[in-house]
């Protein structure tokens, strides 16, 4: 959400159609639910890697990210970068939390 507040970037248009879905504000990059989705598939990873469901969380996360670009509410920079930092800042805080182990 920092980001975005930094970043201002305004949500699509589309000429003659209105987004699928409502959001909470106007801002689009990056995308919130992109990062979110890709934090889930690093610490499920990291967390359950044996786990039988842990296979379904990365096709999972890409449906979310899809969804946001089919939705209308995102371009697709804003779902690529809001993957690659929500990917990052999981890395990070797992990285942070092994670090006292």
């Amino acid at each position: 959400m920092a980001v975005k507040r930094v970043v201002r970037r305004p949500r699509p248009e589309l000429p003659g159609a209105a987004p699928l879905v409502r959001t909470a504000g106007r801002h689009s990059f990056p995308s919130s639910h992109a990062a979110s989705s890709a934090a889930a598939v690093v610490a499920f990873g990291a967390v359950l890697p044996r786990a039988r469901f842990a296979a379904a969380v990365p096709p999972l996360a890409a449906a979310v990210c899809v969804s946001r670009l089919v939705a209308g509410v995102h371009y697709p920079t804003d779902v690529v970068c809001g993957a690659l930092l929500g990917g990052a800042m999981a890395r990070l805080g797992r990285a942070w939390a092994l670090a006292g182990v």
